[in-house]
């Protein structure tokens, strides 16, 4: 499906180099913040209290919130859970308290404002649980890219394998670029994102390579940048309505989700922007430098002498 059609070929790759050094300057500066700032780590990898409490009437969230904050409790988490009447508060590790006094204080705080509070559930997350899911995060990155390089390394071809990888890890660095820049909570949910981030732009670089290695078979007389500045060229209508589509449902969860949700949109706005960057901008100069050619894909013909 088309709703529009280009006739004439935008010359991507002659600004390659450009959009190439783009992304290595973003890339090193949020390798640069990572490593000096780190990531803001929510409850689910540093510890904390799960509180789930329950009103007679739907809940005032901006009240509860402000009641809290007497407190003094530092990223305390407050959300609708499930109905108006269910409230679920995150309360980070205390390293002078214990969880089960923490929800106790928090609960008295509560009552003393609306009587009709009751308690349904406390859980306890310790920060051992915490760091044995940082490292199987980074296992499951691990294992998701390794898998992706396989996958096009056998479809397609090892440059193509290559390319697509460092564009992938690109859109992911830079998502983590910009949660330690602002610091904002790194959840499950953040880390979900970005594992779907990385599947959804492998998807895009896979529908560019697909019209390259086509194009590579139809424009016998064409240069290898022609090729793909005509693959990515004609992909562009197909582009612009499965990421836009995307995007519609990706930012009514940002504006529309609640909190619970918002971290999760905001990293999967970050991951689609990038992601279209990346597979066209990225990855498709990184497979012409590194010398992709008609003969990978189409064995010359042998002559008669030789044949003999």
């Amino acid at each position: 499906m088309e709703f529009f059609r280009i006739k004439k070929d935008i010359p991507f790759m002659s600004y390659g180099k450009f959009t190439t050094s783009i992304s290595l300057v973003t890339f090193i500066a949020a390798v640069f913040l990572l490593a000096t700032r780190g990531l803001h780590f929510g409850i689910d990898f540093t510890g904390g209290t799960v509180m789930e409490v329950h009103y007679d009437h739907p809940a005032d969230i901006e009240k509860v919130r402000s009641s809290l904050s007497k407190l003094k409790l530092p990223d305390v988490m407050v959300q609708n859970f499930g109905t108006s009447h269910d409230v679920l508060i995150r309360l980070p590790l205390q390293a002078d308290t214990t969880g089960a006094k923490e929800s106790e204080i928090v609960l008295a705080n509560l009552h003393s404002d609306d009587p009709s509070v009751q308690m349904r559930r406390v859980e306890f997350v310790g920060p051992q649980v915490g760091k044995e899911l940082v490292s199987n995060g980074s296992l499951a990155l691990l294992l998701v890219s390794l898998g992706i390089m396989g996958y096009l390394a056998i479809r397609f071809e090892w440059r193509f394998a290559l390319a697509a990888i460092i564009a992938n890890l690109h859109d992911v660095v830079i998502i983590l670029g910009f949660f330690s820049f602002f610091q904002w909570e790194f959840s499950l949910p953040v880390l979900a994102a970005v594992l779907a981030v990385l599947g959804y732009s492998v998807n895009e670089s896979v529908v560019v390579f697909d019209r390259i290695r086509e194009n590579f078979r139809l424009m016998r007389k064409s240069s290898v940048p022609e090729i793909i500045n005509n693959a990515i060229t004609r992909t562009m209508s197909r582009t612009i309505i499965t990421h836009g589509c995307t995007q519609l449902m990706v930012t009514s969860m940002l504006f529309f989700g609640g909190e619970a949700l918002h971290y999760f949109a905001l990293a999967l706005t970050i991951g689609i922007l990038f992601g279209i960057y990346s597979s066209v901008l990225v990855a498709s100069p990184v497979v012409m430098w590194l010398g992709v050619s008609r003969a990978d894909f189409i064995k010359s013909e042998k002559k008669p002498a030789e044949a003999n």
